[in-house]
């Protein structure tokens, strides 16, 4: 069988790459075992990609008294389940349960986050975020007061707009690109090390 290409665009040689992009990239690699296929398929538009992996960053990276990584991790897959992005559920799955040490949430939100096992918090996130994805002119005040009431700083609450945000875009590149989630995210988290 002929592989399945990673995208529809240009995917760069490795050698072709930005030195800091190939920099960033050997990292990840080094790290993880394998480079997520969002990192080649962004690539070929390098201000782009750089752009993109720094919003990430920025969002994904911190843990607040409102959000812990795993959180965040959760709202990506839930969002992006209801985007029906596969790309983004797989590889955010991947992550989600490597860092909230449970195997089976990802899969849980990703399915129905309202049955998942979550805290009254994590609902009343899950609750906003799908909102925003779905119908974001629906979003009022009274989502904002949810989660503050839910025990969300204003930053928090601002975190939860600006990643369900970022994966709005990022489940619509992965769709218009189609994107493939690597095989490696499908095991990942599901079994100790």
């Amino acid at each position: 069988m002929t592989p399945t290409p990673i995208s529809r665009f240009p995917v760069l040689p490795r050698e072709e790459l930005p030195a800091d992009l190939a920099e960033r990239f050997a990292e990840v690699e080094e790290r993880s075992g394998f480079l997520p296929n969002i990192f080649a398929a962004l690539a070929w538009r390098p201000a782009e990609a750089r752009a993109f992996f720094a919003m990430h960053d920025a969002l994904m990276d911190k843990e607040t008294p409102g959000l812990s990584k795993a959180d965040r991790e959760l709202i990506v897959v839930a969002t992006s389940a209801g985007n029906n992005c596969l790309y983004c559920v797989v590889a955010h799955g991947a992550v989600a349960r490597i860092r909230s040490r449970d195997p089976y949430l990802a899969d849980q939100v990703a399915v129905d986050w309202r049955k998942a096992p979550l805290s009254p918090r994590m609902l009343a996130v899950l609750t906003v975020a799908t909102r925003l994805a779905a119908e974001p002119a629906a979003v009022t005040e009274a989502d904002l007061e949810l989660l503050t009431a839910a025990g969300l700083s204003q930053d928090d609450v601002w975190d939860v707009g600006m990643i369900t945000s970022l994966f709005a875009l990022s489940n619509r590149l992965a769709h218009f690109a189609a994107l493939l989630p690597n095989p490696e995210f499908f095991l990942m988290g599901r079994l100790p090390r």
